[in-house]
């Protein structure tokens, strides 16, 4: 854990960030360190993801990864993938995904994954590693986190508390049905919780430079999805 912040939004990111992906057949080894990450998260959002990792502890790891696959997909609604809930399957996501790995490069973050840079626990790291723009670019998909939360709370799906607990580290509170949802889907959050001087720009010089290397960096969490940070 050394390699991140600890402070408290940012280890119930990381925790997430974990649990939010594919399980595998090694899940149930990484319990004891998600769980000691969680002794320094605030109250709410730790025992939500407490209660996760209690059902998930409880699944053989073939009946966990049955209910990862069963979940999270476009046909319900339920998708892990966030410029997916802005764009769609268009040619405008394609210019959201060149945003995205630009935003971590400007960061110091080299993208290198066969994962897409808009994947959910890629940005809980970024979120977890800059907190501070991290928080921005997640309000900036406030909208389908909330409404991939209540799609979740709606199917019965252990997976809402781990979305309730990401929710909880952004500002404001959680719209509370899918109208209130699409509203800030159309409208934005509220000026007051988006910073004014945003750190995050759309586009800048070198856009079409190819940006996915090689990345061999070991971490303290499995996190095979991430940015690199690029060397000083």
């Amino acid at each position: 854990m050394s390699r991140y912040p600890s402070t408290g939004h940012a280890l119930v990111r990381l925790v997430a960030g974990c649990v939010l992906q594919y399980p595998g057949d090694y899940f149930h080894d990484e319990l004891p360190r998600l769980r000691a990450a969680l002794t320094g998260a605030p109250a709410e959002p730790a025992a939500l993801l407490g209660a996760f990792l209690d059902e998930a502890e409880a699944q053989t790891p073939i009946e966990l990864c049955s209910q990862y696959t069963s979940t999270f997909d476009t046909r319900n609604r339920r998708c892990l993938y966030l410029t997916w809930w802005v764009d769609g399957d268009t040619r405008r996501r394609g210019l959201s995904l060149v945003r995205l790995k630009r935003i971590y490069r400007d960061f110091g973050l080299e993208f290198a994954s066969e994962e897409l840079p808009d994947f959910l626990p890629v940005a809980l790291e970024f979120a977890a590693r800059e907190e501070e723009a991290g928080t921005e670019l997640l309000q900036e998909h406030r909208a389908g986190l909330e409404l991939l939360r209540l799609a979740l709370t709606e199917s019965g799906s252990p997976y809402a508390r781990v979305l309730e607990a990401v929710c909880a580290t952004l500002p404001g509170p959680s719209p509370e049905t899918r109208a209130e949802a699409k509203a800030l889907a159309k409208n934005g959050p509220p000026q007051e919780l988006v910073g004014a001087g945003s750190a995050l720009e759309p586009f800048g010089p070198g856009i079409d430079m190819p940006l996915d290397f090689p990345s061999s960096a070991p971490t303290d969490l499995p996190w095979p999805t991430t940015p690199e940070r690029i060397p000083a």
